[in-house]
């Protein structure tokens, strides 16, 4: 069991494993609660809350205090950088059964934390209805929600450089299991504060995923695999979350789409065995031997380094990439390419539909429009997969920029009256082309971009930006001060084409770039 799951000694198993149990009981206790609810079709608006919820959250806290305990890194006393030993491979590794394997785990685990805040427009309309919203305080939810992830993605990028990849992935998925209890909150407060705990867990999943994928996959393969896996994680995500509540909230109500996060955090750990942690990581903290046996599974091996190890240059990695001057460039680039993607996913697409309302369609039409554009998506993946991996990962992510700030300045010169233009259809389509590319690209390059032992923060530094621009025009949504969308593009489309300069002055091409060379 030890090896199998990778825990730090032999106490650490029965930790995670009996803190994973209370929290599924904590969870199961807030069951009755929902079920006594059923007569009125699950709405439990001003209910009390029972002393086996009560206990039941107790039980959650205590079950992730003990699953984080059972997680903890336990480094060795091993001096390895003295010992000169360096991994050889993945980067010179073949593709191998285990590499899809993992690929394919990580795959779903982001899937599975795509659809938590994707469902978010699933249950809202349920929710307004039960207690009895306007409009300001139904934006709280997306907004509370926006701020965990972006919070979490900052703080779970931090740990995946102190715990490990693997085991902050696992910590999430208990995270996400403890959050179910949502779905049997009795107030609208008590469910943006769980809203806002299910976006920190779900806020940290993705930079991590892409941080592990890239250290375990071959550099032939490390560009498309990273591509791939998340945008079959994006678009995965979205259909899922519509797919459950198309089937399950006409019986069970808007809160069941909360209640999935038991199966789906139970689905997470159970495919555990599969994802493997960074054998970077395990040498780093001295634990060479399961890093061995991690590199024998996926083709890797560990060498001895015949020059002198310059232990200066290699512990002078340890700062956080924005105030660190060495990576200060790329930082910023990849920042301002972030903000302008929360901007438009989470901005202009959201306030859309009612500047097309305005102009005198009605709400079918202006949704017909946005669903009609959305179906290229999953081709856009494709192809930023290709581009990235075939062509050039540096010249992919401004190609993608630059469709993005096509579609800011098509939308803005709408605002002209030009007859090419009075259709919206054009500058949607080139919106949802450029942003889903731009979002299928930058998490792997900017994992690509850093070296391994601040690659978790960098990657949840820049996860976080991305969300941190639609937290940024939800609280203009909350405030009431959303500008019109002609002023609303071109200030986007300053930021767009800021990001796109300091990319091409500051972004390194990592297309078949070995990730040891990052280590000098």
């Amino acid at each position: 069991m030890h090896e199998l799951f990778m825990f730090a000694d032999r106490r650490s198993t029965p930790a995670f494993w009996i803190g994973s149990l209370f929290v599924v009981v904590g969870v199961l206790l807030h069951l009755p609660m929902f079920l006594m609810a059923r007569s009125m079709h699950y709405m439990m608006a001003g209910m009390p809350m029972s002393a086996g919820m009560l206990w039941g959250m107790a039980f959650i806290l205590g079950g992730i205090a003990a699953a984080a305990y059972g997680l903890q890194p336990k480094a060795s006393s091993t001096d390895v950088m003295g010992a000169h030993e360096r991994i050889v491979a993945p980067e010179d590794a073949p593709l191998t059964i285990r590499h899809l394997l993992a690929g394919g785990a990580l795959a779903i685990a982001l899937v599975i934390d795509i659809m938590k805040p994707a469902a978010l427009g699933f249950v809202t309309p349920g929710m307004r209805v039960e207690y009895a919203l306007g409009p300001a305080m139904v934006a709280f939810l997306p907004f509370s929600a926006l701020l965990g992830t972006v919070l979490g993605s900052f703080v779970w990028g931090a740990l995946a450089d102190i715990y490990g990849r693997r085991a902050t992935i696992l910590l999430s998925a208990v995270m996400f299991i403890g959050t179910s209890i949502c779905g049997a909150m009795p107030s609208f407060d008590w469910n943006l504060f769980m809203c806002f705990l299910m976006g920190a867990a779900a806020g940290g999943m993705l930079p991590v995923a892409y941080a592990l994928l890239a250290e375990i996959m071959p550099t032939r393969h490390r560009g498309w695999s990273l591509v791939v896996v998340g945008g079959v994680g994006a678009v995965g995500g979205y259909l899922a979350a519509s797919g459950f509540s198309a089937l399950l909230q006409p019986t069970f109500g808007w809160r069941i789409m909360w209640f999935l996060n038991l199966p789906s955090g139970l689905i997470l750990i159970a495919l555990s065995p599969l994802i493997p942690e960074s054998a970077r990581f395990l040498m780093h903290i001295g634990r060479p031997d399961e890093a061995r046996a991690i590199l024998q599974q996926f083709g890797s091996v560990v060498v001895t380094e015949t020059e002198d190890w310059d232990e200066e240059a290699a512990l002078d990695h340890s700062h956080l990439p924005p105030v660190d001057k060495r990576y200060l460039g790329p930082t910023v680039a990849l920042t301002l390419v972030g903000l302008v993607w929360g901007f438009v996913n989470f901005g202009l697409l959201l306030w859309l539909p009612a500047e097309l309302m305005a102009e005198g369609r009605d709400m079918a039409v202006a949704a017909t429009i946005i669903a009609r554009s959305s179906l290229i998506a999953v081709p856009v993946v494709a192809v930023a997969a290709y581009l990235y991996a075939a062509w050039s990962t540096k010249r992919a992510l401004l190609a993608m920029i630059a469709v993005t700030a096509l579609g800011l300045f098509s939308l803005m010169l709408r605002q002209t009256g030009l007859p090419i233009l009075a259709d919206p259809t054009l500058p949607v389509a080139l919106l949802i082309i450029g942003s889903t590319g731009v979002i299928s690209i930058l998490l792997p390059y900017a994992a690509e971009n850093y070296p391994l032992r601040i690659r978790g923060r960098a990657t949840g530094w820049v996860a976080g930006c991305s969300k941190s621009g639609g937290l940024i025009c939800q609280t203009m949504s909350v405030l009431a001060a959303v500008p019109g969308i002609g002023m609303a593009a071109l200030a986007i489309a300053v930021t767009t084409l800021m990001g796109f300069a300091l990319v091409a002055a500051y972004g390194r091409e990592t297309r078949g770039r070995d990730l040891r060379e990052l280590e000098r």
